[in-house]
């Protein structure tokens, strides 16, 4: 009898080591999970003779890993946080209250640390069936057995999660790159006897969804915008960059900007399919004439500001956002001409929403505070970005913040 508990012993000892080393072996080799889990399936299942087996495991969330021999009724009233959390010991089942439990002998959890990263319910264990048994003193071979698999899935998980984010970190980077070549330099605006242009540009992320362009029409004639796509990151970025190289494509033609507003729709409406759209201001300026034309699309509306008569007028005309309706209903141009000297700030939302510690927005309120006055609009920016504490770092800054400013001299 003493012989032949000692060769059981002994064969269930090599059963063990034959089995760490396949599990080793195949973590070595870095098997997908699938695999890995096909060998642990393996080893309770034909070696040690189990008749039912659940794993929950936990990565982000508790799931099902692996199931063997049960009906799906067989698990649906088992509860990870009522039924299970409480066991920290490997435990029988035949004190438990809940019925779906009955289906198994024992549970045994699995921690790493001191966190539980698994637990494993086995039933239907055979003494009689060939091989060997996992008869109560050898749970514990399962246990550590499990805590090797799942430690090792958890770990190619968060490998590959790693891998993910450093490609999102790279991809990241290029839209940045990218992102900051098609923003306009403001030292190559004009600075005239006509005409004054500056901007500040702050995003909230690395890419964003704001955009301020300026051109040159002629020696009289000036463009400007400030564009806005709703939502934020990398595709917010993709949608702003091919509307502006639309838009771009659009001014060589000396289009009327009815007519601009018009076709930009369309592409936005193409290339976002309803997903998402844009608030657009857009202006033309002509020195000459002093005349100001421009068209709101559902944007933040602009303030002008007349020196003279110390006078503040929001600019509202306009139509609906670009890529809000398939078709714009309306599209109003506003005609203004400046008799005075006159200056115009062009603003996003993320400084019109800007909120103080009261949640009370304050943003409008000191951009007007900052602006009423004969100062430049570059004093003025240099006012409000004190005033507001405009820099990255700022927890109050949710948004991209992108201002426009233009002295009509």
């Amino acid at each position: 009898m003493a012989k032949s508990s000692s060769i059981k012993r002994l064969k269930f000892c090599n059963f063990k080591l034959d089995a760490l080393l396949e599990i080793t072996n195949a973590i070595n080799e870095n098997l997908s999970v699938d695999k890995l889990l096909e060998t642990y399936e393996h080893i309770l299942l034909d070696e040690l003779k189990i008749g039912k087996v659940l794993v929950f495991a936990k990565s982000d969330k508790w799931e099902i890993m692996l199931k063997s021999g049960l009906k799906k009724d067989d698990i649906t009233g088992i509860d990870i946080e009522k039924d299970l959390s409480e066991h920290e010991e490997i435990t029988g089942t035949s004190s438990s209250d809940n019925k779906f439990l009955s289906a198994f002998d024992f549970i045994i959890p699995v921690y790493h640390d001191i966190n539980a990263i698994a637990y494993v319910l086995i039933g239907d264990v055979d003494e009689e069936k060939e091989g060997v048994s996992p008869t109560i003193k050898h749970l514990r071979f399962i246990q550590t057995l499990t805590n090797i698999i799942f430690v090792a899935v958890e770990n190619k998980r968060l490998y590959e999660e790693n891998l993910k984010q450093e490609r999102i970190k790279k991809e990241m980077e290029l839209a940045s790159r990218m992102q900051s070549m098609l923003v306009p330099d403001t030292d190559l605006f004009p600075k005239n006897k006509d005409i004054f242009i500056t901007s500040f540009y702050l995003p909230h992320f690395d890419v964003g969804g704001d955009y301020f362009d300026f051109e040159q029409l002629s020696d009289s004639q000036y463009f400007f915008c400030v564009a806005d796509v709703s939502g934020k990151g990398i595709s917010a970025a993709l949608l702003m960059s091919n509307f502006q190289a639309s838009l771009k494509a659009y001014l060589t033609t000396g289009i009327k900007l009815p007519e601009l507003v018009r076709l930009l729709n369309i592409r936005v409406v193409d290339s976002a399919q309803g997903e998402k759209f844009i608030t657009f201001f857009a202006g033309k300026y002509n020195s000459v004439t002093r005349e100001l034309r421009y068209i709101n699309a559902g944007h933040n509306p602009p303030l002008l500001y007349d020196k003279k008569i110390k006078k503040l007028t929001e600019l509202k005309e306009g139509c609906p956002g670009i890529g809000m309706l398939d078709e714009i209903p309306f599209i109003n141009e506003g005609i203004r001409i400046l008799e005075n000297s006159s200056k115009l700030i062009c603003f996003t939302d993320g400084l019109a929403e800007l909120e103080n510690n009261n949640n009370e927005e304050i943003g409008l309120a000191e951009l007007e505070k900052c602006m009423i006055n004969n100062e430049s609009v570059d004093k003025n920016f240099e006012c409000l970005k004190k005033s507001l504490n405009l820099k990255k770092g700022n927890p109050a800054l949710f948004d991209d913040i992108t201002i426009l400013g233009i002295d009509f001299l």
